[in-house]
């Protein structure tokens, strides 16, 4: 589908509940022998309801449709064994089992997981062995959450980080609805300490609003929209909340309205340099703001977004430039030096929902029209994100 930009979000937009936080609410809910989740959210949540429903069947032999689900995979693959699932087979689409997982596979092997690599499948049996895992915390965050979910479930064991934790506001997450849910886990300087033999309680599966979709809607403030973002929680645990304190570094004005919302101010944008190892989501949504600072940014520790539904830094950097953005890779680094206006065109979104809506935000201070090949790739995160984008009111 392409997709031709023609209007820009004015008023009031409903944010969609976290993405983040449902993965982690629903199979947290899963093991504690609940069967009925949300639905219809996106792609993704559906992809980790349905597993998380498989998994928990009481069957030996199981299919888990991951869709292209990074965060359902790598949840639920240790899962299976933990369990005690008889054979699991994990399936996927787009690059999702060409993810690299080297590392996180290893462990699991070296605890009783016994992992058959397919080109289009994993095979997963044997039963997951309580110890001690060590694992890099700077490839994903998502290899702790999966193991934070499945080890109490066997017998006590610890999680040595080999590596500086990135994205660790993800792993605050998961800990927050573990906690939620009557788990406890310990916590040292580069470990986490895990009781055996916890069990899951029932609760109540519930989102604040997404800060990662937030900011595409945030940073059409910044570029000149009139939008206010409801359902956000500004007590959030979100690492993507960080997109608040991004755009006051970049001048930009960020206000709470009298109706609980968060509306974020036009102005002039000015140049900033961005870590994005702990906030990689959010590269999307500031490069686009970026590439009409008034200098030159950095959006370094970005090597990650390598691995995402594209090549993320290549096609960010692809995508800016065909609108006529100056963007080049340095490395892990997007180096953008700002102008005041783009030119439009055509882009690809490269199967990417994030790229897709870059793009349209992109659009905003395009001189000529946006069309997006591929925008209905955005359903994998947000279903409704172009009917949100292009409300009238």
């Amino acid at each position: 589908m392409i997709k031709t930009v023609r209007r820009f979000p004015e008023g009031i937009v409903q944010i969609p509940p976290s993405k983040s936080i449902l993965h982690r609410a629903i199979i947290c809910d899963a093991l504690a022998g609940g069967r009925e989740f949300p639905s219809g959210v996106s792609e993704d949540i559906d992809a980790t309801a349905r597993c998380a429903l498989a998994l928990t069947s009481g069957e030996q032999n199981i299919t888990l449709d991951c869709g292209e689900s990074g965060s359902t995979l790598r949840f639920t693959l240790p899962l299976a064994p933990a369990l005690g699932i008889k054979k699991a087979v994990f399936r996927g689409r787009g690059r999702l089992l060409r993810r690299p997982m080297d590392a996180y596979t290893d462990e699991l092997r070296r605890h009783g997981a016994h992992i058959e690599e397919k080109r289009d499948e994993l095979i997963v049996s044997g039963e997951l062995e309580a110890g001690v895992y060590e694992l890099p915390g700077d490839i994903s965050s998502q290899y702790i959450s999966g193991l934070l979910f499945a080890l109490p479930l066997c017998g006590d064991s610890e999680i040595r980080l080999t590596t500086p934790l990135e994205s660790a506001g993800y792993v605050e997450l998961t800990i927050d609805e573990l906690q939620k849910s009557g788990v406890e886990i310990g916590r040292g300087r580069d470990a986490f300490y895990i009781r055996g033999g916890q069990k899951y309680a029932r609760r109540e599966i519930s989102a604040e609003g997404d800060f990662s979709q937030a900011a595409f809607f945030l940073v059409s403030g910044a570029l000149g929209c009139d939008v206010e973002c409801r359902g956000l929680d500004l007590r959030s645990k979100q690492g993507d909340m960080e997109i608040l304190d991004i755009l006051k570094r970049c001048g930009i004005r960020v206000v709470v309205t009298s109706g609980g919302g968060i509306k974020a101010k036009p102005g002039k944008i000015l140049p900033c340099d961005l870590d994005a190892s702990g906030v990689p989501d959010l590269v999307p949504p500031v490069a686009a703001m970026l590439s009409f600072a008034s200098g030159v940014s950095r959006i370094y520790n970005a090597g990650r977004l390598r691995h995402k539904e594209s090549d993320r830094l290549e096609s960010v950097r692809d995508t800016l430039c065909k609108l006529g953005a100056s963007v080049v890779i340095d490395g892990d680094t997007l180096v953008i030096n700002g102008r005041n206006m783009l030119e439009g065109g055509e882009i690809s979104a490269y199967g990417d929902h994030r790229i897709a809506m870059m793009g349209a935000v992109a659009a905003i201070r395009c001189r000529w029209e946006v069309r997006i090949d591929g925008a209905e790739c955005v359903a994998k995160s947000y279903p409704d994100f172009w009917s949100d984008f292009e409300a009238d009111a």
